[in-house]
């Protein structure tokens, strides 16, 4: 076979260019983390071979031992990491390391803030790799040839993340992948074999392949294992230190930070399974992207077996990472043996009930209020996805009311029952698009005359929540924004000179008049005992979608056909008493349509027609001056 030779120069994609600068001016900090990155590519690399010599044992090539070499130079001003590993052919070279193949990359870099050190945080949320040797190199030159390949094979990549690298095919007899890095004046430091010891052990002692380095003392030769190489999770969780579970974590999320906790388990009886999740410190960059694939390995018999096993655990908690090693699992498992297989089941099962148990555990403490910020939004998505465990998570769930105090003031649900007045038996709660408009809806003006406490809802999968949870503990949950209300104590009272029983039947004309003019606008006009300040407000009938919902639903493309809402007015407004002696039809008509519009804006709707209501209230105004 003849070697094609022939040496390209190419350029990242844009997004490699931006994450590379990132990294170069804003990991001073933590710079030691590079070789963290590094190793963890070469174990990920070992494992996948293991993987794939299941069905084919030839691609270990007479090689059975995997292991990770750190090798250095002080003269050269050199780091070697080296496995033997999957490798790389010359295509995946130039696709792995030039390009990212990330979901939400876009929205990563749109969220960063030109902070150094935030971002850096931002960075390790996302994960930056191979890229983290250029925190200490300027230039890294990368040789590897894919297992069961030929030797004329392999592949020479080069760069120094300027913008471009190289890529030429070349001659190499061993599998895997060596990388070298050139350290930059101020990173020679690094070219120590005490230094890098100590890297190594504070950051990948529980990888489970061997991890290699040159023996210390003088006279020495040959290389020497420097990490324990027991899979973590097989170790005894009284023999596993803090510090360990939480490099564990990092190597497995690629993160920078500490994970907020973790829950080790080992079950056994009818099935044996080890699991290993974390909840991370903050929420990943790419949270509310339903399609980004989960963070939980799945391995059997201590072999790897995928990355982002979504079979493991349902969508709402996404957010976790982790392991799950199965005894019970054939070694050729694929994604469609695990969509239909019982010891799945039994796992994801089993797994669910131990992470809610944890974020139970959470819930109890100060530190309740960091992870609903970052959790809350997706956790509420069990509600809807998760019908038998929908029972422990509602009451993880937090929520904004008429009496939390600020925005961030939180309370469970189970809170708003212990607070529910006498005779009050529903949970009252109203959805909006945004908190300002759902705290200053006119529909609560007479919660708060009576002192009725009620959930405001602004999240748009709240809409989907309230549809799937009808009651908690007994207690119906009922919008504020639909039918007629029926509130403990009755109507509420009103001034005795702004009622006269003997004007019922002006109501009702003065309700008819509306009607006819708004005519199709509205389904309905109707006096209501709901309003105490405002003139008027639009509710929808039981059983029809809510305006918050339309609009989410519109926004999101799809098409609906118009819906009809109620409009209820409050007699004893001032507005609606000025109107109600207003004789002239066309001034009428003019107010009818100003109400209408008036409360469509107040729970944050758009008017059709912005202009004809501006010149309205702009030829009212002139004839009231």
């Amino acid at each position: 076979m003849t070697i094609e030779t022939t040496k390209e120069t190419l350029g990242f994609e844009s997004e490699v260019n931006q994450l590379l600068h990132l990294v170069i001016n804003s990991m001073y900090s933590n710079r030691e983390i590079f070789l963290r990155e590094l190793i963890s590519n070469s174990a990920d690399a070992a494992d996948k071979l293991r993987f794939a010599a299941l069905t084919d044992d030839g691609l270990f090539e007479g090689d059975t031992e995997l292991k990770i070499t750190v090798d250095f130079s002080e003269k050269l001003k050199t780091i070697t990491v080296r496995d033997n590993g999957i490798g790389m052919s010359r295509e995946e070279a130039v696709e792995h390391l030039g390009t990212i193949a990330k979901s939400g990359t876009k929205e990563f870099f749109g969220s960063l803030s030109g902070d150094a050190q935030q971002d850096s945080q931002l960075i390790g949320q996302f994960g930056v790799g191979f890229y983290a040797a250029y925190i200490v190199a300027d230039k890294v030159v990368v040789t590897s040839r894919r297992a069961g390949r030929s030797e004329d094979e392999g592949v020479r990549w080069e760069s120094d993340g300027q913008g471009e690298f190289t890529v030429e095919s070349v001659k190499r007899k061993k599998r895997g992948t060596e990388v070298v890095l050139h350290l930059k004046d101020d990173a020679a430091e690094f070219a120590n074999g005490y230094r890098l010891r100590d890297v190594v052990k504070r950051y990948s002692d529980h990888i489970a392949t061997q991890i290699e380095m040159p023996k210390e003392g003088e006279g020495e030769t040959g290389y020497e294992a420097v990490n324990t190489a027991t899979a973590l999770w097989t170790r005894n969780k009284k023999d596993i230190s803090d510090d360990e579970y939480k490099a564990f974590y990092k190597h497995i999320a690629h993160d920078f930070e500490d994970p907020a906790s973790w829950i080790h388990t080992k079950s056994e009886g009818k099935l044996e399974y080890t699991t290993v999740f974390f909840i991370p410190s903050r929420a990943p960059f790419d949270l509310f992207d339903r399609q980004a694939r989960h963070g939980v390995k799945l391995y059997v018999q201590r072999v790897f077996i995928m990355d982002d096993a979504d079979q493991l655990l349902p969508n709402y908690l996404r957010f976790v990472r982790g392991i799950v090693d199965s005894n019970d699992l054939p070694l050729n498992v694929s994604r469609e043996i695990l969509q239909h297989n019982k010891a799945i089941d039994s796992i994801r099962a089993g797994s669910i009930k131990k992470i809610l148990s944890a974020i139970e555990a959470i819930a109890k403490g100060d530190e309740y209020g960091a992870f609903w910020k970052n959790f809350g939004r997706v956790l509420k998505e069990g509600v809807v996805e998760d019908p038998s465990n929908q029972k422990q998570l509602v009451k993880l769930l937090r929520f904004v009311t008429t009496i939390s105090e600020g925005d961030d003031a939180e309370v469970s649900i189970e809170d708003y029952v212990d607070r529910m007045i006498e005779g009050q038996e529903s949970i009252y709660y109203l959805t909006a698009e945004t908190l300002p408009t759902a705290r200053h809806s006119p529909h609560l003006e007479v919660f708060r005359e009576k002192n009725i406490e009620v959930l405001l809802l602004c999240d748009p999968v709240d809409e989907w929540v309230t549809t799937h949870l009808s009651d908690f503990e007994g207690k119906p949950l009922k919008s504020i924004l639909h039918g007629e209300l029926d509130l403990p104590g009755g109507k509420p009272k009103e001034d005795a000179e702004d009622v006269d029983e003997d004007k019922s039947e002006d109501h009702e004309e003065l309700v008819g008049r509306i009607k006819n003019v708004l005519g199709d606008t509205v389904k309905d006009v109707r006096s209501t005992a709901r309003l105490t300040t405002s003139p008027a407000c639009l509710v929808s009938d039981d059983t029809d979608m809510s305006a918050n919902l339309e609009r989410i639903l519109k926004a999101s493309g799809q098409e609906l056909p118009d819906s009809k809402r109620i409009l209820e007015v409050n007699p004893t407004h001032p507005l609606v008493k000025h109107m109600d002696l207003e004789s002239e039809e066309s001034k009428f008509a003019n107010w009818a349509h100003i109400l209408f519009e008036q409360a469509l804006l107040a729970e944050g709707g758009k008017l059709d027609d912005p202009a004809a209501f501006v010149n309205r209230m702009n030829d009212m105004l002139l004839k009231i001056s």
